[in-house]
């Protein structure tokens, strides 16, 4: 086992407003987020290119997805410009400007539904495999 220190794994920063997008659906997907959906919305709204909404099964997944995403993004150098919904972890919203990440438990996104209410908004296919690719591997992985 060798005696120097481990070099800090960082995601790439994001390009552009896709990139970002994509990088907060690897984040949320590393932590099981279910029913992910990317709309791109530039066209629809004048606040943001994309929203990322997904599910969790409980709050406290969903807590955890949000901060997985926060971290990931940070350490991306994009830090959010704004986030709501972390005491009770029913619909946590991060703001990071050009992408808007809302993390529902389950039960309350059925209930707003902004897949429907954003139904004009053209859909991105997300890969699974191409978004694990995105995040570099833990660090704590022996050889």
């Amino acid at each position: 086992m060798s005696s120097q220190p481990r070099a800090r794994k960082r995601p790439p920063r994001p390009a552009d407003a896709k990139e970002l997008a994509l990088l907060c659906a690897a984040a949320a997907h590393d932590k099981k987020a279910a029913d992910m959906l990317l709309m791109e919305v530039a066209e629809l709204t004048g606040y943001a290119d994309y929203f990322l909404v997904v599910s969790a099964r409980s709050t406290r997944q969903a807590a955890a997805i949000a901060e997985n995403v926060l971290r990931v993004l940070k350490k991306a150098g994009r830090p959010p410009s704004g986030r709501e919904g972390f005491s009770e972890g029913r619909w946590i919203l991060l703001d990071f400007g050009e992408v808007v990440v809302h993390v529902f438990h389950q039960p309350v996104r059925e209930f707003f539904d902004l897949d429907s209410l954003w139904g004009d908004a053209p859909r991105v296919e997300l890969d699974p495999q191409a978004l694990e690719e995105l995040l570099p591997p833990a660090g704590n992985q022996q050889p």
